[in-house]
């Protein structure tokens, strides 16, 4: 059981990489003014095929909870930027300049 939910999540994995660079072609196509037809139809195919996979591995008792694009979009990966320390002969000069 365990075997058949890692190798779901591989497939899910799999077909996500391949319908971002898809999309991306896509985009691409739009910008040049191209014919898109047949790209976006893949894209539907494979949404269709990825929806599938998610009920499947629902089904078998994945339980992880899958994140909506919205929650996606609003992680935040940033690294954490802490302020740099100043060295007191700078605070001093810079309290002295204000006239503090």
């Amino acid at each position: 059981m365990d075997n058949r939910l890692n190798e779901l999540r591989r497939k899910i994995r799999t077909l996500r990489r391949e319908m971002l660079g898809l999309e991306a072609t896509t985009r691409d196509q739009i910008r040049q003014d191209q014919d898109c037809t047949a790209s976006a139809s893949q894209t539907m195919a494979m949404r269709k095929e990825l929806a599938g996979l998610v009920r499947q591995w629902g089904i078998l008792g994945g339980g992880d909870r899958l994140p909506t694009i919205t929650e996606r979009l609003r992680e935040n990966y940033r690294p954490v930027v802490r302020p740099k320390a100043v060295p007191e002969k700078m605070q001093k000069r810079r309290l002295v300049a204000r006239g503090c």
